[in-house]
This record gives structure tokens, sequence and C-alpha cells, in this order.
């Protein structure tokens, strides 16, 4: 097998390969991680609420205030889910953060919700979904033990960059929620996320440890999404996320 070649590149026991998703199955994928939201919703009796267009500009002064009024995790989801960001009105609906049933210190922070997200509410859907339960399977991981966070909770139109204020607006909702996770250790995916998290220049840093002005380390890699499209680039994250691994560990 070519070194650069690593689609077939049996990782730790798992199998981390692209697998694109027929369209006839899609909109069973879909269902069913939208099923599994619905659930995990009920579970930690987290209200949803339906997207509403804003009814007028919100201020930053709005958004500090709002997010710091919950005193625990439920409570900040729902107030994320009420909250009038301005990009609830061309978003199909709110794409919460994935809360760990069991968590293991570890936060992956993650770009803009893709069109999937978009289509079930759920964080990192899809086929880019799918490889990041195989990158996580490979070094001992799932969702169940480490919390997701999408860098702003509503996609933007056509999934462009977020604008500076639009990130103003959703950062006191994401240092409250960091505030409740602890983490010891981010995860960043894409360019977007490892610039707002850390100030981190994706690609020069790919892989290099870097900190959040609070001291957490973060370990900056690509977006699944891009792995889909450039799969020799899997050999970088890889080598990555075993480094993640280890500092998990010894921690």
């Amino acid at each position: 097998m070519n070194d650069y070649d690593v689609k077939d590149l049996d990782l730790a026991g798992v199998r981390w390969e692209i697998t694109d998703i027929p369209l006839a199955l899609r909109s069973s994928w879909v269902d069913a991680k939208k099923t599994e939201s619905q659930s995990a919703a009920v579970r930690n009796n987290n209200a949803v609420v339906p997207p509403i267009a804003p009814g007028g500009a919100v201020s930053l002064d709005t958004a500090i205030s709002v997010a710091s009024r919950p005193t625990d995790i439920k409570n900040l989801i729902r107030l994320i889910g009420e909250f009038n960001h301005p990009l609830r009105a061309s978003a199909s609906q709110v794409v919460f953060p994935s809360i760990a049933n069991t968590p293991n210190g570890l936060v992956i922070v993650t770009d803009v919700p893709g069109v999937d997200d978009d289509e079930s509410g759920c964080v990192l859907s899809g086929a880019a979904g799918e490889l990041l339960d195989k990158m996580l399977a490979a070094i001992g991981m799932s969702r169940e033990n480490v919390s997701i966070v999408p860098i702003v909770f509503w996609r933007t139109p056509g999934g462009r960059t977020p604008t500076d204020e639009e990130l103003a607006l959703v950062r006191p909702f994401m240092d409250k929620l960091f505030e409740f996770l602890q983490p010891r250790m981010f995860l960043t995916l894409g360019v977007t996320a490892a610039t707002v998290l850390a100030g981190i220049k994706l690609a020069g840093s790919h892989g290099v440890l870097g900190k959040t002005e609070s001291g957490v380390p973060v370990m900056p890699i690509y977006h699944p999404n891009y792995l889909l499209l450039k799969p020799s680039a899997k050999r970088d994250v890889w080598t990555a996320l075993q480094e993640l691994q280890n500092l998990l560990k010894n921690q």
C-alpha cells in the first residue's frame, strides 16, 4: 500500500475509511440521528425551541446578560435554543452542543454546522459525522464520553465563515458552557474553530499543541469534511490523535 494512501488503513483495529452514504440511505440516517438527538433532549429535560425570525438587532450586552443566568448545563442549553441570534432567520433550526454522558475531559470544538447538521439539528451529522465517529473509535473514544460544541449554533447562509459580530454574540454562551464542562483539553476541527478558540492558524500549526487564554491545551486538526476531500491528510490527523490520546492518559 502506498504510504500516502490511507483510505483502507486499519487504525487500532478500527477501519478508518471514507464511505459515502448512498442517497437512498441518507434520509434514514438523518432520521436516526434526529431520533437520537431527541432522545438525548428528553433524557436531559432540554426543551427544543423552534427557530424564530429576529425581531431586531441583538446587542453583545444582551448576549452576555442572557448567558450569565443559567446555573447548570440544562438551562444553558435551553437559553441557547431561545436566544434571538441573527443567524436564526436563515437556519432551519438550532444545532445544539452534544454533551458527554460520561465525560473524559475532552471537548471538541468544530466549525460552522453543515447542511446535514442544519437538517437534523445534530452537530457533526452526515458523512463528516460518520468519519469523526471512526476517528474517535480509533483512539478508544466515542460521543458518549466527549462533548462537541459548534463554533456557532446555527448554520450560516451557504456555510460561509461567521462574521466577527456573529461569533461575538455566541462566545458568552460558549464560555459559560466551558465553565460547566471544565475541559482538560480541547480538540478543534477546522480553521475557524482553531482561530477563534486559541488563535491557531491551520494548516501551518496542524497537530501543534496550543493553549487557550485560560491555559487549557488545544490540539488543532483538519475538519472531517476536509479529510473527505483529501484522504492523504488522514496520516497527519492520525498522528495528532495519537498524541492527544497520550496527553489525556498522562494528565
